[in-house]
């Protein structure tokens, strides 16, 4: 039913927990995400004084659901609801594929962790902000293209 990690991470988080004591213990923990999506739009590639460059893009996912009551009705209404998300690029060498090649429209499989950050807009009002820090890239469409 489960697969041996998943089973290797409920059995440490059993043992930790049973354990009951005061002391720190340091467990594992699981920061994953995987996105299947469009790109929204081009990637930037931004570099902050002092700071490692990045290429950053949009992507959307869309989730669909019949509102009707059966799913092989066709009486029923097919809704859905589009998500955004950013993605960010830190690792070297992904990050300059992804600013090469990655295209608007383009069908892209993403995988990484979900960072929740905080910053201060150009009229000095904090503003909080979700990004997906790209561990990995698959590239789905049937063309790819190079930037020019």
């Amino acid at each position: 039913m489960f697969q041996r990690p998943v089973l290797q991470v409920l059995r440490q988080f059993a043992r930790h927990y049973s354990e009951g004591s005061t002391n720190l213990v340091l467990e594992r923990s699981l920061n994953r995400v995987q996105l299947l999506g469009r790109v929204g739009q081009d990637p930037v590639l931004r570099q902050s004084e002092g700071k490692n460059p990045v290429t950053i893009f949009s992507m959307a996912t869309n989730e669909m659901w019949r509102s009707g009551e059966s799913d092989t009705s066709q009486q029923s209404d097919v809704s859905q609801r589009t998500t955004w998300h950013r993605i960010s690029v830190f690792r070297p060498g992904l990050r300059d594929l992804a600013y090469q090649y990655v295209k608007k429209g383009a069908r892209v499989f993403v995988e990484g962790k979900i960072d929740y950050g905080e910053y201060t807009d150009k009229n000095n009002v904090r503003r909080q902000a979700t990004t997906i820090i790209a561990e990995n890239i698959i590239f789905l469409s049937d063309y790819v293209k190079e930037k020019e």
